[in-house]
Order: structure tokens, then sequence, then C-alpha cells
């Protein structure tokens, strides 16, 4: 089997799942074990493994799919610049719409870091990507819809009706997102071992990018929905889908949108779980809650990125558009 035939089919087991082998991956010279075993080098997320393992399929589907195919091992940077344009110009088949500029970046990146692997084990002699010119991405701009208080609130009443998770994990699922603020991979990962007790307080210890690990505090409200929802569980996956099995990103995704319907928010279709970082960031500011600590809850390794979350509500907060309105508001038009 060819190497262009291992980049269209024989990845299929790395991409669509988990490594079964890891030794066998990273001793093996083939495209296949090559590409396994820079997927397990990302070994802090299962959820990054997922997302780089779309992005290069997305690569291996375009080289494959050229006439004649496309040696991936043998592209040259025109054929990453062709890839970029096509991306960039043409809808997305699960979309609808091209990918925009900080996805497009991303996945050039992704690319990158494959042919850098690559380079590496002496797979091939330079990176295709080093020069191709990637979007510019305003690291200010969030296409993330954010959530004031009244809002998260109503969605919170709304998930406790969730005829899908039932209300127990509604509540305690929804309580989470919006009193914790934590990432959708830190919920989806939890177990009932997180959960515990430290001076007083009940806690919830996240598993968070980069290996780190925050010990949060368990407002007493959601403590008690987790106390109703884990019942005599002590061990195993905390939030469970209907089918009792461990909930991943999806699901809560999926939870949350129907809950933001439910609860009447006029953007509810673009509703996320990383909305709710948003308006946990922006609440707790609003209350007081100083910088470096909304940054170490969080867990972000800069605090420009907890800056950029206050960045992004504050912006429409103070717009001017309000005041030049308040001002014109009277004016005759005759």
């Amino acid at each position: 089997m060819t190497d262009l035939d291992l980049g269209r089919t024989a990845l299929a087991p790395v991409i669509h799942g988990e490594i079964v082998d890891p030794v066998a991956a990273v001793e093996g010279d083939d495209l296949q074990s090559l590409t396994a075993a820079w997927l397990l080098s990302f070994r802090e997320s299962a959820d990054t493994r997922g997302a780089y393992r779309r992005d290069i399929t997305a690569w291996l589907a375009w080289c494959a799919e050229r006439q004649p195919p496309l040696d991936p091992l043998t592209a040259r940077r025109p054929h990453v610049d062709a890839f970029a344009a096509m991306l960039a110009n043409l809808p997305n088949p699960r979309t609808g719409r091209p990918l925009s500029p900080a996805s497009l970046a991303r996945r050039l990146s992704v690319v990158s870091s494959w042919y850098g692997y690559l380079l590496d084990a002496g797979k091939v002699t330079a990176n295709p990507c080093g020069r191709v010119r990637r979007p510019r991405v305003d690291k200010d701009h969030t296409t993330t819809i954010g959530l004031n208080a009244d809002e998260a609130t109503a969605l919170r009443e709304a998930a406790r009706k969730d005829r899908f998770l039932g209300p127990a994990c509604g509540a305690a699922l929804a309580g989470f997102l919006v009193e914790i603020g934590a990432r959708v991979s830190e919920i989806c990962a939890l177990d009932v071992e997180h959960l515990g007790h430290d001076s007083g307080h009940r806690t919830a210890a996240l598993q968070m990018k980069g290996g780190k690990v925050r010990t949060r505090a368990v407002p007493p409200d959601l403590a008690a929905a987790l106390a109703a929802y884990v019942g005599d569980r002590t061990t195993g996956p905390l939030f469970l889908d209907e089918d009792g099995r461990r909930i991943n990103r999806f699901q809560v995704a999926a939870f949350v949108r129907r809950s933001a319907k439910a609860a009447g928010i006029n953007s509810w279709a673009r509703i996320t779980p990383h909305s709710f970082r948003h308006a946990w960031a922006t609440i707790a500011r609003e209350r007081g809650a100083p910088l470096e600590e909304r940054q170490y809850a969080l867990g972000h390794a800069d605090p420009r990125t907890t800056q950029r979350y206050d960045r992004a509500r504050a912006s429409l907060d103070r717009d001017p558009s309000y005041l030049v309105a308040a001002a014109t508001a009277g004016v005759d038009r005759d």
C-alpha cells in the first residue's frame, strides 16, 4: 500500500477513534503510524486530538480528490494555497458557509503542525505550509454570543424542565455552566470522584487545558442540585446522557440550545456552552471579582485572554451609539 493509499483509507482508525496501540503508533514509520504518533503528542486533551483529526482528515480528503490524486508527501505551497482558497470561498457541507478566518487559520496551523512532525521524522524534506499566508484574526473579536444575568437565570430555569436529560440533570448541568463557567470539555470529563469538600466548601476539581487542575468552590444552590442529581452514586461519570453514558460536548451544546429556546432568548440558535464562560466572566467582573481571581478560576494562562472576555461585553454596554441616539432622539426631522 502506498503512502497516498494510507492517507486516504488506512488513517480511518486514527481519525475516527482513539489509538488502540500507542506503542505501535510511535514505533511505526508509515504515514498512518506517524499521524497516530503526532496525535498522541497532544496528550493533554482528547478534544484537541478529535479536532485535529478532523482538520487533517479534511486536508487528506482534498489531496485524494485531486485529479490526479495528490500524494500529501509531495505537496508544495501552491497546493496548500489552493486548499486554503477552497476553504475560504466554498460553503462547508455541514454549515453551508465557508470557514471563518479563525477556523481557517486553525486548520492551516494544524496541517503545518502535521508536516512539521513528518519533517522531524524524515518523511518529508520541507513543510509546504511554512510560508502560506494565514488569515489575520482580531484577537479582541469573538463570535460567541454572551448572556446577561437575567438571560442566564431564565435559561437555568428552563433547563430544570429538560425532557431529554431530565429535571435533575438539567438543573445540575445548567447550574454548573452558569455558576462555575467551566469549559464544556471540563464538564464532560468530570467524575463523581472529582466532587469533594475542603475547608467547609463543596468543591469540584476541574481537569483543564495544559494539564492544569483547578479546585473550584461549588455554591450552595448548585451543591444542592448536584446532591439531588448524584444521589448515592460514588463513582463514574458525573453527568450522564439519557442512555446512562458519559455526556459529550455535542449533547451539552444541544441541551444549551434547547434551554435557550425554551427561555425565549432571541439568539438561542447561536448560544453555545462557551457563552456561559463569557457570562460568568462578565457577571463576576460586574460584582467586583478582581482580574487575577477571574483569570485563575477560568484557567487562563494569560490575563489578556480574560480581559478579552470583558471587552467583548463592555464594548456593547458602552457603545457610544447609545449616547448619540439619546442625544438625537428629540431632534425635529421635518
